[in-house]
């Protein structure tokens, strides 16, 4: 598996913005309600999701790009998995280049080598390529799952519909 770069709101200021600003802009009223689904879902499979938690809502640019890096350090699984639980059950803060360093080295990757790598501008434009030509393909949201470069599966869906998905891909072969 590889992940790819895409920034769901690549317009937010570097710093990111107050979650509640956020949520109130894009969701309006029913803004508050909008993660229980997400909550409950979570409760099933005991991931304990934290919204309340999030006081940033993130500009991702330098998680994509820290992203780029475990790639290279054969330990991109390890950083997304300690990405998703650092912003969707601590409420960590993941624009902050610190933290995003002690993430990393969660993950198994080297503080010090990240942090000097997260001062630096390397594979911003890698990131701002992998974005466009994510949104150039019609990709709108994540998940998406591309499955043998042929077949995108949208959204969070159930685990018979992305079987569904990998056997018509290797049909397709």
């Amino acid at each position: 598996m590889r992940w790819l770069p895409f920034q769901l709101n690549p317009d937010l200021p570097e710093a990111g913005i107050p979650r509640e600003e956020y949520v109130a802009r894009k969701f309006g009223a029913r803004g508050k309600g909008v993660n229980e689904r997400v909550v409950m879902a979570g409760r099933q499979v005991g991931i304990p999701f934290a919204y309340e938690k999030m006081k940033v809502q993130p500009n991702t640019l330098n998680a994509h790009r820290l992203m780029c890096y475990a790639e290279r350090a054969g330990k991109q699984d390890e950083l997304a998995e300690a990405l998703f639980r650092a912003h969707f059950t601590e409420g960590v803060n993941l624009t902050d280049r610190e933290t995003l360093a002690d993430i990393a080295a969660r993950a198994g990757l080297d503080r010090n080598a990240v942090a000097a790598y997260l001062a630096s501008d390397e594979d911003r434009a890698l990131v701002a390529q992998g974005d466009m030509e994510a949104r150039g393909a019609g990709i709108g949201g994540v998940p998406f799952f591309i499955f043998g470069r042929k077949i995108g599966v949208s959204g969070a869906q159930d685990p018979d519909a992305l079987l569904e998905a990998m056997e018509q891909a290797l049909a397709e072969g």
